[in-house]
């Protein structure tokens, strides 16, 4: 009983430690949660003062039975969960477990750190605590919170919608997020206006346009049309208003009346916190927020570098843009020898993080930023290193000097009342931008500045005027959300934690409430009836600024402020209050029948509107004697009335059909966009007597009509083509379901197997090759089998792979594993001096 037993949640992580502290440490890993609030039942008893029943979770028995037989061994037993809410409550609910009872119980410590480095590792162990029942808590709070929601709201779902939905204190809010927008996008009307530009010749070059920017005293207004035109702007309507300027401009002089340089500076911005590094990641690399997390995670527990296993960054939930001195002291002294002192502040900068931040953490950021992107890059694979890249460079970039640009405005008169203006910035000092900058969801002002290249001028010179163009424009419609806006609008309000993004982005989108096009959010017609009933029904409880409320007191929690049984009765209250009244008062979509002028084509009765497990649709009144059904063209809301619909332009115009170009290629009529239990698809127009579809990419691109082949199907007698399927383009029947593989010409050797050997895909893309009677006969290769026979063996073929290194192709045999190459006469050379005896080369794909 020498050991000490150290307890962390994944196994990367037991791995790293272990290295770490010696022999007289054994780590184990818990995998995440043990214990939770039992899968059947609520698990609360909000009568009994909130009080919780928690269960070993399903098929954690084997774990924890270990944890227990290692914990009696040892003297003592250490806590080192991640320094977070959620670690807490791990290392809380292992302490239970494992600590023992009376003379049995063992003396446990909680040690944290915020990277997983030798030195951090050791010097935790210098200083061990006790768990945080504070942290604990707030944890607590929040599992109530969730478990209540989702538990008691939920069901009300699958009684007036559907089975299988969901409803979710933040995910909830999330989805009335992208529905508000989507229909801020509908109601949008667009504003026209028109800007006029002149193109100018100076004295020096070059060329340089200027845009019409006063009209007498008055500014042209170009954007703000919601809040109307003062008195003080000039708004240019439509084409005939720019025409009668350009007739007054007719034979006017051009003179620069105004010339201004003044430097501006563009500052740094802080080290990541987790919702910054999921919006940079979508927009620089275009990682969901779950993977950016996923390959955070790897990078945080340890990657081997050539100095063995060591965490690359410090943890990466987070919300502090808080570092450390030592960190801060050694990206200094790298700043000022790699890029001069020049680069390098007087003194460090300190950000200030946001008023709720946990400062406990420190910012993500390198452990050790001599450990540079490229030192490592052979040790890492792609994403890794694009990832490591991207936080080893904005961590370096907030220690640097700002930016500075010469910025120069030219004003030209033109004419009795016109004033024609020209910005553009010159970067004369790149500062923190000599290593990153930060990526932007739209293009703005500055990149039109530094875009722009001005000729040096003089007041009172006169132009030369090349051109006076007019352009027409109109105001657009606020953005969609895509994951990164999503985060930040989140983030902005309050909603949230940095843990809990990734998995918000992941369950909107797996419970259909709204999907992605082209890396931008559409609320489903299912999301829009369920936010439409749920923010009808709970008006508190999944409003914004009541969810940021909330997520307040679960700080005051963690602050020791309040008691979390306290901030939990105050949050039932109220929400049993409206929940009784949504059993009562919340619309039954699911049983819900709204009449429309459709004649049933079948029986010639009224269709009716009604809502099944894959969306709206059309069904027959006359059920059951005639259960004809229909698609639907235009959904409609809870109310019977036009819902909210994705299929409109980024100006926010309505699209009858976003495919209409498409055209059945069986019967000549437009394709449209329907929804089924797999996704996104064309179906024709002419349905039922056309039942002709097409498939869409991830993307929302139409795939590529069938290319019918002049050759019939062996089973069916059907004609047979190319077709697009999930893993890309292959050849089968237009009737049934046989599919023609391309065949290598080499039979299978297996006895009393009558198939030969077919070129196939894995579900990653790669290719393998297999028997075509698969299932019954399950041989495969990686390496393509040739005709050919073994020299050795005799056995009738041989795998061909290509040897880069040695430019040549290599014959090895799958039976006794001799290996040759042809020579030029055609003969085979052998490579080895002696083959292994016989066995299988084949290998199961995956």
């Amino acid at each position: 009983m020498s050991k000490s037993l150290v307890i962390v949640e994944s196994p990367a992580k037991a791995k790293t430690i272990n290295k770490y502290l010696g022999k007289e440490y054994k780590v184990l890993a818990s995998v995440g949660h043990i214990k939770d609030l039992p899968k059947k039942g609520l698990g609360v008893d909000p009568e009994k003062n909130f009080e919780l029943i928690y269960e070993v979770m399903p098929g954690k028995e084997k774990v924890v039975k270990e944890l227990k037989a290692a914990a009696k061994e040892a003297e003592t037993i250490f806590i080192a969960t991640d320094p977070d809410r959620e670690g807490e409550a791990i290392g809380w609910h292992i302490a239970e477990e494992v600590g023992g009872r009376g003379k049995a119980k063992k003396p446990i410590f909680r040690v944290m750190f915020n990277e997983i480095t030798k030195s951090a590792v050791n010097d935790a162990f210098k200083h061990p605590a006790q768990i945080n029942q504070d942290l604990v808590d707030a944890q607590q709070a929040r599992r109530v919170v969730d478990r209540l929601v989702g538990y008691q709201v939920s069901p009300l779902l699958w009684d007036k919608v559907r089975r299988g939905l969901s409803a979710g204190r933040v995910q909830t809010v999330a989805v009335r997020l992208v529905v508000e927008r989507e229909r801020e996008i509908q109601a949008f009307v667009k504003t026209e206006y028109w800007t006029i530009t002149a193109n100018l010749s100076a004295q020096l070059p070059p060329t340089f346009d200027a845009k019409l920017y006063k009209i007498a005293d008055q500014t042209v207004k170009t954007s703000g049309f919601d809040s109307g035109v003062k008195k003080s702007e000039i708004h240019i309507k439509n084409e005939d208003d720019a025409k009668q300027i350009l007739a007054e401009l007719t034979g006017a002089k051009y003179t620069v009346s105004d010339v201004s340089t003044k430097e501006k500076k563009r500052n740094p911005v802080p080290p990541f916190i987790t919702s910054k590094l999921q919006q940079e990641a979508s927009r620089k690399l275009r990682f969901p927020v779950k993977k950016t997390m996923q390959i955070a995670q790897k990078l945080y527990e340890g990657k081997d570098v050539g100095e063995g296993t060591v965490g690359l960054i410090t943890y990466m939930r987070t919300d502090s843009t808080r570092v450390s001195d030592g960190a801060l002291q050694e990206v200094r002294e790298f700043v000022g020898g790699r890029y001069g002192q020049n680069y390098l502040p007087e003194k460090a900068i300190h950000y200030r993080s946001k008023k709720d931040a946990q400062d406990a953490h420190e910012a993500i950021r390198p452990t050790a930023v001599a450990r540079t992107p490229e030192s490592v890059a052979q040790y890492l694979d792609k994403d890794e290193l694009a990832l490591y890249r991207l936080i080893w460079q904005r961590f370096v970039a907030s220690q640097m000097m700002p930016a500075l640009f010469d910025q120069t405005t030219i004003d030209i008169a033109a004419g009795e009342k016109f004033t024609f203006r020209a910005t553009g910035s010159v970067l004369k000092f790149d500062g923190f931008l000599a290593v990153y900058e930060e990526g932007k969801d739209e293009k703005d002002e500055d990149d039109e500045e530094r875009a722009a290249k001005l000729p040096k001028v003089e007041k009172g010179e006169d132009l030369k005027l090349n051109s006076l163009t007019p352009n027409q424009s109109f105001t657009e419609p606020p953005p969609r959300y895509t994951e990164a806006t999503l985060v930040k609008a989140l983030e902005e309000k309050g909603i949230g934690r940095p843990s809990t993004y990734a998995t918000i982005m992941t369950v909107i989108q797996d419970r259909e409430y709204v999907e992605k096009r082209e890396s931008k959010f559409f609320p489903t017609d299912l999301g829009t009836i369920v936010n439409d009933l749920l923010v009808e029904s709970f008006t508190d409880l999944f409003d914004v600024a009541y969810t940021a409320r909330l997520e307040g007191e679960l700080d005051e929690i963690e602050d020791g402020k309040i008691k979390w049984q306290a901030a939990l009765k105050g949050f039932y209250d109220k929400f049993t209050v409206d929940l009784k009244a949504a059993q009562t008062h919340m619309k039954d979509v699911k049983r819900q029948e709204i009449i429309t002028d459709e004649v049933c084509e079948k029986c010639g009765s009224k269709m009716a509107i009604k809502f099944g497990r894959f969306g709206q649709f059309l069904a027959c009144t006359n059920y059951p004697e005639c259960k004809n059904t229909r698609e639907l063209a235009k959904p409609v809301n809870s109310n019977g009335e036009a819902a909210t619909t994705a299929t409109t332009t980024e100006s926010g115009e309505a699209e009858e059909n976003p495919y209409a170009n498409e055209v059945c290629e069986k019967c000549g009529s437009s394709m449209v966009l329907k929804k089924g239990r797999f996704g996104a698809f064309l179906a024709c127009s002419g349905y039922p007597e056309c039942k002709n579809t097409r498939k869409l990419s991830k993307t929302g691109a139409v795939m590529a009509a069938p290319k019918m082949l002049d050759e019939k199907c062996p089973e069916c007698g059907m004609q047979i083509a190319i077709k697009q399927g999930p893993y890309g383009e292959y050849t089968g029947c237009t009737n049934c379901k046989y599919i023609k593989r391309e065949t290598t010409g080499v039979a299978c050797t297996r006895p009393g197997c009558k198939g030969e050997i077919v070129v196939k895909k894995s579900k990653r893309g790669k290719v393998f090759y297999g028997c075509s009677a698969y299932p019954t006969c399950d041989r495969v290769y990686w390496d393509k089998p040739v005709d050919r026979v073994c020299p050795q063996c005799q056995n009738p073929f041989m795998l061909e792979k290509f040897n880069a290194r040695a430019n040549q192709t290599v014959l090895t045999c799958p039976e006794c594993e001799y290996k040759g190459v042809a020579s030029e006469g055609g003969e085979l050379v052998a490579l080895a001096a002696e083959a292994k005896a016989p066995s299988r080369a084949s290998k199961k794909a995956s």
